[in-house]
């Protein structure tokens, strides 16, 4: 392993002179005068004075040399659609978006907010924002009318760009009815709304005068030409919300050189993805994975990016690797539910197609277990790189690196510190380095490099609040993730120190779906969990207090008003946040001062030991989660 020690030893040691190179692997209009300016910790700020824009870096640097190739390959088994645009139409594209959000007043620093399947109009809309220097904010569409007013309101986008509907497993999905309830819910609604029609919803209806269509603002400016706005490298690009234990949303901000910078290297370095070719992470533009893998890395590193709308067992579960064939797709990019979900079809469909082409299949967003890790390595007969990251940093903190040395993958581990993470594991008790083999908490000694986020949207005491204080005397990142390392210095991940539970590689505060459920009238107190699933990776489960009883005297009764408080969480966050069941008790296990005992209900809910439970104010509160829990297991 001498060449990674190597590499990530000087990028940890030497960090100014490490990044200065990495620098190169993007365009600059104005150089930069500073490296890195770490005078007000943990604040870091790359590349300083330095200028450039990460629509040019995407797009316009690769007209010369590849605009003929490949750089959006749209498959949709949703509505049976295929499309490929070149680095050209790309560019073509991108010109009459930026021009439409112009002439409707948006200018740089100003907030559009995107909330939009999967399709290559959304990813016109996320290249045209920043190209003229204003930021964009991508809400999943799945997400619920209150969850997108609340990110209306921190975000105050001056517009919003949205879309009939979406489509999931054949089924449609309505954006303008949730569009037009979180706008009436929001403080601060965009002036307009443009809708991408695309003949799903024929029901749709518009607000004369604010709700605008694409396709008529599209037709104006068809041969439009817009210079792009070059930003400082630490001005903002983007804001993602990401789920946190408050139960309010944070906006996470990424910068524009850094955020370039880092994701070029990651695309060289960790992926050994190669211009010219092409790439394809199975996510959607709403989630991190989407923004840094199907949009922006590929397309700064020169490459074609699949962009899929569907799922991987429609039309058949041969369908991926149909793509990866068809395409000749060379790195692919998924995460460890969808494997477990294709672990269950027949094993002769991964075998259908050839993709000797595929150089690699890297897996991440839980934890992947050895055995599912090693299924996929020996069916797909390709190698499997399971790697670690967060929302927050935006690319890989844990991973083997096959553009520096092709280490041997160990299954269940992430492997080894990427370059530019001074990554420690650290006892919770005292802050102290943990020996190997011990449980301790994954943290990342500050500075945090190049890409990953600055802040907190309009909030730095957050930020740094949240981030930085797990540890009373030290300075340091906390991932909230347990983890471990052994002799050899491979690193595993273990779960999660806070109240954060990843769903399917999609991580949802606990508080925030317990806020959800206690919004039905009915509901005096919740608790809610992250339980181990084999398939998700873990599901939540809520306990309710009720402040009517006689609504659940009868099963019928109860299984009714389960299916109501259900309904409640829907129409507050959206289906992708609903408990796996709503399980109803009269108390709820608490400290004498007050405190939710949630990992000893978690504990009971997985059939583990509870733990030292003396300070708990009633006991007979936890006999009611266990018989509700036994309940549970007898249906």
């Amino acid at each position: 392993m001498a060449g990674y020690r190597e590499f990530y030893r000087r990028s940890i040691e030497d960090p100014a002179g490490f990044w200065g190179e990495q620098a190169s692997l993007i365009d600059w209009h104005k150089p930069w005068t500073r490296v890195l300016d770490y005078s007000r910790p943990p604040f870091a700020r790359w590349f300083v004075g330095g200028e450039t824009n990460l629509c040019h870096n995407a797009v316009d640097r690769h007209l010369a040399a590849r605009g003929g190739q490949p750089a959006l390959i749209y498959v949709s088994t949703e509505v049976d659609e295929q499309k490929i645009y070149t680095f050209r139409e790309l560019h073509t594209e991108v010109n009459r978006v930026a021009a439409m959000l112009r002439s409707l007043g948006v200018s740089k620093g100003d907030r559009v907010l995107i909330y939009m399947p999967t399709i290559p109009e959304a990813i016109f809309a996320m290249l045209a924002t920043v190209r003229i220097g204003a930021i964009h904010s991508v809400v999943f569409g799945g997400f619920a009318a209150a969850s997108l007013a609340a990110r209306i309101d921190d975000a105050q986008p001056k517009v919003m760009i949205t879309a009939d509907a979406g489509m999931r497993m054949g089924k449609a999905i309505r954006y303008k009815p949730l569009v037009d309830e979180a706008l009436r819910l929001s403080r601060s609604p965009p002036r307009n709304v443009v809708i991408f029609d695309r003949r799903i919803d024929r029901s749709i209806s518009r607000s004369p005068g604010r709700d605008l269509d694409y396709a008529e603002l599209h037709a104006r400016h068809m041969d439009a030409q817009v210079p792009v706005v070059w930003l400082e490298s630490n001005e903002p690009s983007y804001i993602l919300y990401t789920s946190g234990t408050t139960g309010r949303a944070k906006g996470v901000q990424r910068d524009t050189g850094g955020h370039a910078v880092g994701l070029v290297a990651s695309m060289k370095y960790v992926y050994d993805a190669r211009p010219g070719e092409t790439y394809w992470a199975t996510s959607d533009i709403g989630w991190v994975v989407g923004h840094s893998y199907i949009v922006y890395g590929p397309l700064l590193n020169g490459m074609a990016s699949v962009v899929y709308e569907g799922v991987p067992v429609r039309p058949d579960p041969a369908i991926w690797w149909k793509i990866v064939h068809e395409h000749k797709v060379t790195v692919m990019f998924s995460s460890p539910t969808a494997i477990r979900v294709l672990k269950k079809q027949d094993p002769a469909y991964l075998r259908k197609y050839d993709v000797s082409n595929l150089r690699y299949l890297f897996l991440a967003g839980e934890p992947l277990d050895e055995s599912t890790h090693r299924w996929i390595a020996d069916a797909l007969g390709r190698p499997v790189i399971d790697h670690y990251w967060q929302t927050e940093t935006g690319w890989p903190i844990l991973a083997g690196m096959p553009g520096i040395e092709k280490t041997p993958v160990k299954y269940g581990s992430p492997s080894f510190p990427v370059f530019g993470y001074d990554l420690k594991l650290l006892r919770e008790s005292d802050a102290a380095e943990a020996a190997p083999g011990e449980k301790a908490v994954v943290a990342i000694e500050p500075p945090l490099p190049p890409g990953c986020m600055t802040t907190v949207w309009g909030d730095d005491e957050r930020f740094v609040n949240t981030y930085f204080t797990s540890f009373r005397d030290k300075l340091v990142y906390s991932t909230f993730d347990w983890g471990m390392r052994d002799e050899q210095g491979y690193h595993y991940i273990l779960g999660r120190t806070d109240d954060v539970i990843n769903v399917a590689g999609h991580r949802l505060g606990t508080r925030e779906i317990e806020e959800a459920v206690q919004a039905h009238p009915n509901i005096a107190e919740v608790a809610v969990v992250g339980v181990a699933d084999s398939l998700k990776g873990q599901l939540p489960l809520a306990f309710a207090v009720v402040k009517d009883g006689s609504r659940i005297a009868t099963p019928e009764a109860c299984a009714a008003h389960e299916k109501e408080v259900m309904e409640t969480v829907d129409k507050q966050l959206g289906a992708i946040a609903r408990p796996a069941r709503v399980l109803f008790v009269t108390l709820l296990p608490k400290t004498r001062s007050g405190k939710l005992l949630r990992r000893a209900i978690q504990a009971l809910a997985e059939g583990r030991d509870p733990g030292d439970l003396t300070s708990i104010e009633d006991p007979g509160a936890l006999e009611q989660i266990r018989a509700a829990i036994a309940g549970l297991r007898k249906e």
